[in-house]
């Protein structure tokens, strides 16, 4: 058991304990309630609603994580994770100390996140390694990429982009096979 305060409250529509498709290796998800963009065609409309879901078990969730050797990280998706960003830097921080990498989905853009003025926004992105950012388009959906729906969205190696200072996108080693 680690010892970092968990946040008192965190609404999760669910969690799937081995995805391969939500991030590179397997992956425990944990898909966030709440969602304010609504994109038409949405994978996930039942975590619109901020009241749907249920309160999570973090204690439980951390201890699924850690219990599964094979996993190479962890993935907030949704609805919106930013949204409850507060809630998640605790749960950010557990998944780091496991040696864990983290991903994050949103329908915002990386450019909107890191001049964000909310509460724990910058900070959560700051714990991320990879980021998949932008609203899901339907016209542009497109099955055959990577660990997002529609090709307007990116997946942004965060380290890369720190290191810098320009959005740097991550290229799976499988990319190119």
């Amino acid at each position: 058991m680690l010892n970092t305060v968990c946040p008192e409250s965190l609404r999760i529509a669910g969690t799937l304990t081995d995805s391969i498709v939500d991030g590179p290796g397997i992956r425990y998800v944990i898909f966030t309630q709440g969602c304010p963009h609504h994109c038409p065609g949405c994978h996930n409309p039942q975590t619109h609603d901020p009241k749907g879901g249920r309160d999570a078990d973090v204690e439980e969730i951390l201890q699924q994580i850690a219990a599964n050797p094979l996993s190479a990280g962890v993935t907030f998706s949704g609805g919106e994770p930013f949204l409850q960003a507060e809630a998640l830097i605790p749960v950010a921080r557990r998944v780091k100390a496991l040696g864990k990498n983290l991903t994050i989905y949103t329908g915002d853009l990386y450019e909107q996140l890191t001049k964000s003025e909310k509460p724990g926004v910058r900070e959560l992105l700051s714990l991320a390694d990879l980021l998949v950012d932008g609203p899901f388009l339907l016209a542009e959906r497109d099955l055959t990429l990577p660990y997002r729906g529609s090709s307007n969205q990116r997946v942004i190696d965060l380290a890369k982009t720190r290191e810098t200072g320009t959005v740097v996108l991550y290229k799976s080693e499988y990319e190119d096979l």
